[in-house]
């Protein structure tokens, strides 16, 4: 047990990110929606491996948000970086406890470096409106 402020690491337990992409590799493109992204990447802060998913979600009239949020929860990511997330979206992360990134771009190799170097600003509130990705 650790004395209270200190995070021990426990062990086996790896920091897991997800990023919104527009392929499936680190050199692929930012996808600036989330629940309606192409792609997600979990991307594993201390092996530096990563798992490229489609999003099912994306296809959806409605609830794409809320379902890709469910996703990311499922994988166990501890925070997304995205370009833009909707109020749906937002609270589903939110209440699971995960950090949310916005105004995320470049390549998700790029994306995944500045959170490294505590370059990217955790969002307080939902980026877009509801319904944002349709058509985008």
């Amino acid at each position: 047990m650790g004395r209270k402020g200190i995070v021990i690491k426990e062990e086996g337990v790896n920091m897991k990110i997800c990023i919104t992409s527009e392929g499936k590799t680190l050199d692929s493109r930012i996808d600036s929606r989330f629940g309606r992204c192409q792609n997600f990447i979990f991307f594993d802060i201390d092996s530096g491996k990563f798992e490229a998913q489609e999003n099912t979600s994306a296809q959806f009239q409605g609830g794409a948000g809320i379902q890709s949020a469910q996703l990311v929860n499922s994988k166990g990511a501890k925070a997304v970086l995205t370009g833009n997330v909707g109020p749906n979206a937002f609270e589903t992360l939110n209440k699971a406890g995960i950090q949310i990134y916005t105004g995320v771009s470049g390549t998700v190799k790029e994306a995944v470096e500045a959170y490294k170097s505590g370059k990217l600003k955790i969002t307080e509130s939902p980026s877009v409106g509801s319904k944002f990705g349709m058509g985008n």
